[in-house]
């Protein structure tokens, strides 16, 4: 087997490749730390795996031996000092091949050390700082991290860094390297050369879910005067049909009583088992009986149809959570007794 077919091998083929070399009892040892996921799919690799021939094995093994090697240099001193290494052994382009696929296989992202760290550390560092590097450090850690610093901001500075994260797409890995040398010593500018994604409406709104229900409030209420638009689609991601199983039961039959039985049978038509108990759980018997008569009569339903209609629903949720008529329960809020 020639090495530009070794080369077009996927990860998960390698990795099979590598398990089969490494023997069983070596295999069972990666297998236990492996998620049951990874393991049905690593599994079934290994099963198509007819022959292995010495050139294949062995430009396999050589790959994840120089990995682990990078790995080990990072870990000293940095991406940039492992790429300066490889550089020296190997010459520039096989260091750059070797650092694009460990950032890629072992998810290597930037600010990895900040997710480690006390959010309110964080904050007394970045507080001062410009809004948007304040919102691209928030961008890339942790979304229960990024909850508790944008609640602890200013008032007036939510909804300006909220709207920054929301409209972030790509930032240049030179960008990130600056910021993050200041914040983290160990970790210098981006060796790998395409643009690290980060930001983003679902980001935002993984914040926001997060934070408390005045923050969440006050954010929202300033970007529907500055982007009314972006606000409108941030509150549709926020809360969707389905999260209707976190609700209590008085406000699920308050929700029945006040949305079109129409767009709720078409909702509850592909809806998962759990939806579906957690309605009928709070409808009469008789009602129940004659959803699902209706709903087997129905036939089938375009999916946007349905996507439409369980947005209706979850419109009419957030009008009564606004108007205080039901609860959704977020991070941060008080326990109601």
């Amino acid at each position: 087997m020639t090495l530009a077919r070794v080369q077009k091998l996927s990860g998960r083929q390698k990795a099979a490749v590598l398990l089969v070399t490494l023997g069983p009892e070596v295999s069972a040892n990666v297998f236990r730390n492996l998620r049951d996921d990874e393991i049905e799919q690593l599994t079934l690799e290994i099963a198509n795996v007819r022959k292995i021939e010495f050139e294949q094995r062995d430009a396999v093994l050589e790959e994840f031996h120089q990995i682990c090697i990078a790995q080990e240099f990072i870990a000293q001193g940095g991406i940039v000092y492992a790429k300066e290494v490889l550089e020296k052994a190997l010459g520039s382009q096989k260091a750059i091949d070797i650092i694009n696929r460990l950032t890629s296989s072992l998810q290597v992202r930037p600010f990895d050390f900040a997710r480690k760290a006390d959010p309110n550390q964080i904050l007394n560092f970045i507080q001062n700082e410009h809004p948007q590097t304040i919102s691209l450090v928030l961008s890339y850690i942790d979304s229960s991290q990024a909850a508790l610093i944008l609640s602890a901001l200013p008032q007036e500075m939510q909804a300006d860094i909220a709207r920054r994260i929301a409209l972030m797409d790509r930032t240049s890995p030179e960008v990130v390297g600056q910021v993050e040398r200041v914040l983290e010593n160990k970790l210098s500018q981006m060796a790998v050369h395409d643009f690290s994604s980060g930001g983003g409406i679902d980001a935002i709104v993984q914040v926001l879910n997060g934070v408390d229900r005045g923050t969440e409030k006050t954010i929202l209420e300033s970007l529907e005067l500055q982007d009314p638009e972006l606000a409108e689609e941030i509150k549709k991601r926020m809360f969707v049909f389905e999260d209707i199983v976190i609700l209590d039961n008085r406000s699920i039959q308050r929700i029945i009583r006040d949305v079109e039985t129409g767009d709720l049978l078409l909702s509850l038509k592909v809806s998962s088992e759990e939806v579906q108990e957690v309605i009928f759980r709070n409808m009469s018997k008789r009602m129940v009986e004659t959803f699902r008569q209706d709903m087997e009569f129905m036939g089938p339903v375009r999916l946007r149809d349905v996507e439409e209609a369980q947005q209706r629903i979850v419109s009419v949720i957030r009008r009564l959570e606004e108007s205080g008529e039901i609860i959704i329960g977020r991070g941060g809020d008080d326990i109601i007794v």
